[in-house]
């Protein structure tokens, strides 16, 4: 069996059911090919964090701002909660808030704003008095469950725009305009090909080009014992220098040089920390950062360790219990943190090679289809 569509699309996580929105939005008829049952990748083992501050200057800020947008439209169209909005950095070193003003000082900083430690802990009760001197408060960002939302996000794409969906439906080949699947073949004006981490399935030599490997992360949930209202999500010293906005500024290297110093074993490991807060007052809190080819199954106890310990430095909530723990994986590059690939003039890869797929996609996904459709939406 044969079928037709103006647009086929391969992969059902957040970058595919980005492009396959932004083809809906062009008035283009599209299915998405999934060869797992559900969505299993990096978009809902995240912490459903939608950040725009922080992003590295430049295309990707941009892309993570206009998101953001499509975020809260899609949010509120799937009936997808908004659980927190804004962003917290705690600085707990004087070369922390040197950065912090440093940040504020450059256009990505706009209408964000340092507070003080009493104004952070009056924003953010959940902060420990010792585990910030100063902050940084950013009002961009929004924070959805990623395991509700994106099944929400797919069934409101599939109901309310008419997106088809092919689940547990692997791609064998594309050679637009036909798509090979396990189960059957699929006819498509363009393919869009968005494959998460995997180099090895479709157009393997194209993105080996790219020197694609893979990020391995931990992450947990943990059950505070008593209620911990978080009114944003947390962050602190170490995602400042991590995170590109922050991490490429000038005044961030006295800042990586005391964490190297003070906390040589999470620098090793990636560690910084995010803790973001859902609707049942449980806190996921991450995360590590791990490279290589290959993402063994494997959570060695120690880095959660190390996650927790700057969890314990930031926040104030000293009896809690791990419900959860789980790895999340991602697909990264030294050539940048995302890639659209042309093997023809029909056919798309489309990867983000980075830990902001979440937070760039919707963008990324209008980007592509203005170059395949023409700049003017339907």
């Amino acid at each position: 069996m044969t079928a037709g569509y103006d647009v086929a699309v391969v992969g059902a996580g957040i970058v595919g059911l980005a492009h396959a929105l932004a083809a809906r939005r062009r008035g283009k008829s599209v299915i998405v090919l999934e060869r797992d049952a559900q969505p299993l990748g990096a978009s809902i083992r995240n912490f459903g964090f939608v950040t725009v501050t922080g992003q590295q200057a430049g295309a990707c800020w941009h892309h993570a701002r206009r998101a953001r947008d499509i975020w809260a439209e899609v949010a509120e169209a799937a009936g997808i909660e908004v659980l927190q909005r804004g962003l917290v950095v705690a600085a707990r070193r004087p070369e922390a808030e040197a950065v912090v003003d440093a940040f504020l000082a450059t256009d990505m900083g706009a209408e964000c704003r340092r507070l003080t430690r009493a104004e952070a802990l009056e924003m953010n009760p959940a902060l420990t008095p010792s585990g910030v001197t100063a902050a940084l408060f950013s009002p961009h960002e929004l924070r959805v469950e990623s395991r509700t939302a994106l099944p929400a996000l797919i069934a409101w794409l599939r109901d309310g725009l008419g997106v088809d969906f092919r689940f547990s439906c692997a791609v064998n080949r594309v050679a637009a305009p036909q798509v090979e699947t396990t189960l059957e073949v699929i006819h498509a004006e363009t393919v869009i090909v968005c494959p998460g981490d995997d180099g090895t399935t479709l157009f393997a030599g194209r993105i080996a080009a790219r020197e694609v490997s893979r990020c391995k992360l931990h992450m947990l949930r943990l059950r505070p014992g008593a209620s911990l209202p978080l009114t944003t999500p947390v962050m602190s010293d170490l995602g400042l220098a991590r995170y590109h906005g922050y991490a490429d500024l000038p005044e961030a290297a006295a800042l990586k040089a005391r964490l190297d110093r003070e906390q040589p074993a999470q620098r090793a490991n990636g560690v910084h920390l995010i803790c973001v807060q859902s609707a049942d007052g449980s806190l996921v809190v991450g995360d590590s950062h791990h490279y290589g080819d290959e993402v063994t199954p494997f959570q060695p106890a120690h880095v959660d360790r190390l996650i927790l310990d700057e969890f314990d430095a930031v926040l104030a909530c000293p009896d809690y219990r791990i419900e959860e723990r789980w790895l999340g994986t991602y697909a990264v590059s030294p050539q940048g943190w995302t890639f659209t690939d042309a093997p023809d003039d029909a056919t798309r890869i489309v990867m983000v090679t980075a830990g902001c797929g979440a937070s760039t996609a919707f963008s990324i996904g209008e980007q592509t289809l203005a170059e395949l459709y023409g700049t003017k939406a339907a």
